[in-house]
């Protein structure tokens, strides 16, 4: 019995060798993650662009992958830029970060999603938007946010586990956002992991 075992994972971990795609610059791409037609599955594509992995949304914006974790099937990806002296983001002109529903990628469920520079409507919603929101901390101590400084900001936990496809900014909404992985009440500005992880749904699920 534990012979086949042995030769079952055995054999997985040589069909996920095989077909997993080379390197992107320093990155290893894993199954099954795909950068091209002849390898890992083209359901889950990404890109490589300049030796940079880049992950596109729905609506053609790409995002740099920053780190990538296969056994639990999660990536995660660098947020928007918010150029220096202004709130708005680098995506606000496609609506922010849209995933294709149909794909097998999905937001999980361990960011903390910070907007910026929102209109009064927000205050309707269950949002944080008090004077305590991670927001202010970001505004007041982080260089890139301080463009944001003084807009009504607000943050929330995404809470939806896999049919969250979307962090949306729009004009006569919030402006900019940005996003925390794992972020713990009490944590230290200096440790807060930047970066929105995706997940995605193994092959035989989909």
């Amino acid at each position: 019995m534990v012979l086949v075992i042995f030769v079952i994972l055995t054999l997985v971990t040589y069909v996920s060798a095989l077909h997993a795609c080379p390197k992107c610059g320093s990155m290893e791409v894993p199954y099954p993650l795909s950068t091209n037609d002849n390898c890992g599955d083209p359901r889950y594509r990404v890109l490589c662009n300049n030796e940079i992995l880049q992950f596109e949304s729905a609506v053609g914006f790409h995002y740099k992958i920053i780190s990538i974790n296969p056994c639990v099937n999660k990536f995660v990806i660098s947020p928007p830029l918010i150029p220096k002296n202004t709130c708005y983001a680098s995506d606000l002109s496609l609506g922010g970060l849209k995933l294709d529903e149909n794909s097998p990628f999905n937001i999980s469920t361990h960011n903390t999603v910070m907007l910026f520079n929102c209109t009064e409507t927000i205050l309707l919603s269950p949002l944080n938007c008090s004077s305590n929101s991670f927001c202010r901390h970001y505004e007041e101590k982080v260089k890139e946010g301080s463009g944001c400084r003084g807009t009504l900001c607000c943050h929330f936990l995404k809470d939806s586990a896999m049919t969250a496809h979307r962090i949306r900014v729009r004009v006569g909404g919030c402006t900019a956002y940005t996003s925390v992985v794992d972020m713990k009440s009490g944590d230290d500005i200096d440790s807060w992991n930047y970066g929105i992880e995706l997940q995605w749904m193994p092959p035989n699920y989909v």
